[in-house]
Parts: structure tokens; sequence; C-alpha cells
């Protein structure tokens, strides 16, 4: 069965060509034009991927993101008009995966639903054994993070960038290489990175793990168990 698209778009317009462009590349679709819709949408739906618009009425896209990575990690695309950096960063920081400023192209927003979701796919049809470091079990095949045992929340695009490092442990990455890594399709900015990361110290730390995750200063990020 072809992938459920979550389309969240106060715009009728702009959602009608959101709508026609996703059917139009085989994809199923739901809609919903505010942010309660959306939660009851995504809830009812089990969608595989969400286009959602940060400015909603009712509740804003980014209250709708906050809940949807309380509950889980379905891929999250923004849809904004808000082209400030800080924007960006703070949409990325509570864990959405992409993120695409309006004025868009239609072919470029699927450009990026294609993306991620064959990133999600990738993550799950890779058989290799999990990754250790120290108390830190990296789960591949699973899409699973573990310390002692404990289960990890992760978005998707935390999860590539953990698993990336964890592959090397104690090789220091740049922030480049990591960005290739995780969103090797999209044009976020580098400090995309150290959102997402920053939030991933922040989940270790409330596993106990808080010394695993390095900030190697001049260069970018190094995961390392004590010795």
């Amino acid at each position: 069965m072809s992938a459920l698209i979550l389309i969240v778009e106060d715009e009728p317009q702009l959602a009608e060509v959101l709508e026609a462009y996703a059917r139009q590349e085989g994809y199923r679709t739901e809609r919903a034009d505010d942010g309660n819709a959306a939660l009851t949408a995504y809830r009812a739906a089990n969608p595989d991927l969400i286009l959602l618009d940060i400015m909603l009425p009712g509740r804003s896209g980014l209250d709708v993101l906050k809940t949807v990575r309380a509950d889980g990690s379905t891929p999250v695309i923004l849809v904004t008009a808000r082209a400030e950096e800080t924007d960006q960063i703070v949409g990325l920081e509570l864990g959405a995966d992409d993120y695409v400023v309006k004025p868009f192209r239609p072919r470029e927003v699927m450009a990026r639903v294609k993306a991620v979701l064959r990133r999600v796919s990738a993550a799950l049809d890779d058989t290799e054994r999990p990754l250790r470091v120290g108390p830190l079990e990296v789960d591949r095949r699973a899409v699973m993070a573990r310390v002692n045992g404990q289960s990890l929340s992760l978005t998707p695009a935390e999860f590539r960038l953990l698993a990336h490092l964890a592959q090397v442990p104690g090789r220091a990455f740049t922030r480049e290489e990591l960005l290739a890594a995780a969103l090797p399709e999209s044009d976020a900015l580098e400090r995309v990175v150290d959102a997402h990361l920053a939030s991933v110290r922040r989940k270790l730390d409330a596993a106990h793990a808080g010394g695993l995750l390095h900030t190697v200063r001049g260069v970018g990020y190094r995961l390392e168990a004590a010795p």
C-alpha cells in the first residue's frame, strides 16, 4: 500500500495543489485545516508522513509537532512562510525532519517527501547488527536506540545522526558530514545538526548517559564512552 500523507494547511487552494501533486506521485492523502483537526486526523489515520504548516488557526503547527513527537517518530516536514533561520531551527529542535519555505514549487515539496520517506525506509531495511558505545545500543534494523535497555524516544533525524556517530566511536565528524548523512537531500544549514544533537544530548542526559556525546570545538561531534 502506498504511503499516506497528512497535509495540514489552512489555505484551501494550496492544500488542494499539494494534495493533487501527492496523489499524482501515487501517495494516499488526508487533509486538515487547523491544529486541532490535524491531531484528530493524525491519531485516526496514522499517516506515514505529515506536511505541516506552522501558522494554523486554533493550535499552531509547532504545538501539533510537539504532540506528534511526544507520541512517536512519524516524519514531519514543516511548511512555513517564515524564512528566518531561527524559526527553522526551533522547528527542527522540536523534531521536524525537514522544512520548506513559502513560496515553493510543489515538485520541490514532493522531492522532500520522497527523500524523507526513502531515508525512513532505508533505516527500516538496514539489517546490520546493533552498534554499541558504552551503555548505548543503536539498533538500525529496529530503528531503536537504548541506554542500558531503556529506549530513547528519538526523531528519525536524531536517530540517523546518532547511528552515524556510533558507526565509528571516537571519530570526530564534521557538521557537514553529519548533515550529508542525516539530511542528504535537504538544503538545511549546518546549524541544524547542532539543534538535533542538542536534543539527543538532553535525551542521553535523561537516560544517565550524558558523557557519550562530545562537542569537538571547531570540528563537530564525536560519540565515545569514557575509558
